[in-house]
């Protein structure tokens, strides 16, 4: 099995840095994007470009998907995918229900192919640094052979076991845990900022004190500063997680009440033209409820 020939499909805010990492690791990749410009900084790179996502695909070999959502991610899917792919494995690194990823194991399975669900907690810089973490999961000899690919572009390599959702999950409710400290920290700075305090010196304090996190310090500042642009992560697809997230939880019987709030922020947020911004732009529900 050739890992060092990789099938790229995606080529968005993560995937291109993705991409780019593995080209400057010595990998050979064939990319594939729906809007088909946005290859040429991978092309410049050394990387080969094809309009049909199937003949980027090398029998036996690598593919990686970075994909927006379900319905992209089953859209690529196809069975000309699957014949091409032979006996080779699918790293799929989108942000999906834990349920499609079950059932696209279940048909790479069919195919004579694995698949591994690989979703990555990164914005895209830390992707540029290689400082970002990924959950995998999935068949257990495909995701041995895949942490060397993966040690390409991430720190942290956490592997959550054979059931090809688990990674999902997990992804799900980091992605949740997000949204929270994000609302978290809209409410405090924002009655800060009403008792004449600066958003900023709040900020600074807490994220060097009680809240010495990366989600705080780097969340922080947005919020702190109002700043949902340029866009990492647009606020759509915030709602999509979050969705997905409650979906999952309903299917064990656990309320998240949270959850729901967030969820609340985000259609709140959609419904007042903010579908453009990152989706740390849910903390300006806060100052319009506080009415500034």
């Amino acid at each position: 099995m050739d890992l060092k020939q990789i099938a790229f499909l995606g080529l968005g805010n993560l995937g291109t840095p993705i991409a780019e990492n593995l080209l400057q690791a010595g990998y050979h990749l064939t990319v594939w994007n729906r809007t088909a410009s946005r290859a040429k900084p991978l092309v410049d790179l050394g990387a080969k470009q094809t309009e049909n996502l199937v003949d980027a695909i090398t029998p036996g070999a690598l593919v990686i998907s970075v994909l927006a959502d379900d319905a992209a991610l089953e859209e690529v899917v196809s069975a000309g995918f699957l014949e091409k792919l032979g006996s080779g494995i699918h790293i799929s690194m989108s942000t999906i229900s834990p349920d499609t990823s079950r059932k696209l194991a279940g048909l790479h399975t069919a195919a004579g192919s694995s698949y591994v669900a690989a979703p990555i907690f990164a914005r895209p810089e830390a992707v540029v640094a290689k400082v970002g973490n990924i959950c995998i999961s999935g068949d257990a000899k495909a995701r041995e052979a895949v942490k060397p690919v993966l040690q390409n572009f991430v720190k942290g390599i956490y592997d959550f076991g054979e059931d090809p959702g688990a990674a999902n999950v997990v992804k799900l409710l980091g992605n949740f845990m997000i949204g929270a400290s994000i609302e978290m920290m809209a409410e405090a700075f924002t009655v800060a900022e009403k008792s004449g305090i600066g958003r900023q010196q709040i900020y600074e304090m807490l994220t060097q004190t009680l809240f010495a996190a990366p989600i705080f310090q780097n969340y922080g500042r947005i919020v702190a500063n109002h700043a949902y642009e340029p866009v990492a992560f647009r606020l759509p697809l915030g709602l999509k997680d979050v969705n997905l997230t409650l979906q999952t939880a309903t299917k064990v019987n656990v309320p998240m009440p949270i959850a729901d709030l967030v969820r609340n922020r985000f259609i709140s947020a959609l419904a007042k033209g903010r579908d453009n911004l990152d989706w740390g732009a849910l903390a300006l529900g806060a100052s319009d409820d506080a009415g500034m």
